[in-house]
């Protein structure tokens, strides 16, 4: 049985990049077996080239889906998706797109169509977040960005996938457990994925009379890129959770797995909480 990995003492602000983390995130266990729960569908899925993003491409693979990612301009991640999503025996596209333009939102859907000629899952995960320990210190361009990028593409996404979702296909949302119980140093992105739980419930409602399932997760302390680069000391990151360490994205992946499936074919409206055993409501 793998063990999940520990983090170091160490407080340097580290890159951005999962080449460069100390340990590198695990994207998938070893012992991940696949059971063909997505064979011949195709994912969408923003913010796919590192992180969750990438955990969840590579599982979606494993499961027999093929894939398209969309990443803002972090080339040398994509590839390396994309590499692991091949290494399974499935496509990955890369599209290079900012979503919080609304033709650059179309584009993207339309290349995923153009590649596959069909589009079954939908994945919002693209985010940032600027920690500040005031709401005083948070600058309106660092707001509006926040919200462009974290809640505006979700909803530019979901209504353009809409034409080509059937029965049974679903979107699956990225919110946080900061949405359900606060941040003080990230009051701007705490509301943007408090935002997202209204939009996916809301959203539930209206697509459940065509068959089409909303869903999200709601991480806790997960070791991605978007960590290190976010607070310059990241030594006690994760150890105030219940398990005492943060997750990796290999814990949380797998429940985009359950949500995307047919396991999950009377689930709508819901939210998975990996976060280390913070009991939270809703």
């Amino acid at each position: 049985m793998n063990k999940p990995k520990q983090f170091p003492d160490q407080s340097q602000e580290l890159p951005g990049k999962e080449s460069h983390m100390h340990p590198e995130p695990e994207v998938i266990r070893d012992d991940y077996k696949g059971s063909s729960k997505l064979h011949q569908k195709v994912a969408l899925i923003t913010g796919g080239d590192s992180g969750i993003g990438r955990s969840v491409a590579v599982h979606f693979a494993r499961e027999g889906a093929d894939i398209a990612i969309v990443y803002l301009s972090e080339d040398d991640d994509a590839k390396e998706t994309q590499r692991l999503v091949e290494k399974e025996g499935q496509a990955c596209l890369l599209i290079e797109a900012d979503l919080k333009h609304t033709n650059q939102c179309e584009a993207a859907v339309a290349q995923c169509i153009a590649k596959y000629g069909q589009l079954n899952i939908l994945v919002n995960n693209a985010a940032v977040q600027f920690p500040k320990d005031t709401i005083a210190d948070i600058s309106m361009d660092d707001f509006d960005t926040t919200y462009k990028t974290n809640i505006y593409p979700y909803f530019y996404m979901s209504k353009l996938v809409l034409e080509h979702l059937k029965p049974h296909d679903c979107i699956i949302n990225t919110s946080s457990v900061t949405a359900y119980r606060g941040s003080d140093h990230l009051v701007d992105y705490a509301s943007t994925k408090g935002a997202i739980v209204s939009f996916t419930r809301s959203l539930s409602k209206q697509l459940a009379k065509d068959h089409i399932r909303v869903n999200g997760v709601a991480p806790g302390p997960i070791w991605t890129p978007l960590i290190p680069a976010s607070f310059d000391d990241v030594s006690d990151f994760g150890q105030d959770t219940p398990l005492g360490r943060a997750g990796q994205p290999s814990e949380v992946a797998p429940a985009y797995v359950f949500l995307a499936s047919k396991d999950a074919s009377y689930i709508t409206g819901q939210f998975i909480h990996v976060n280390g055993g913070e009991i939270i409501g809703g």
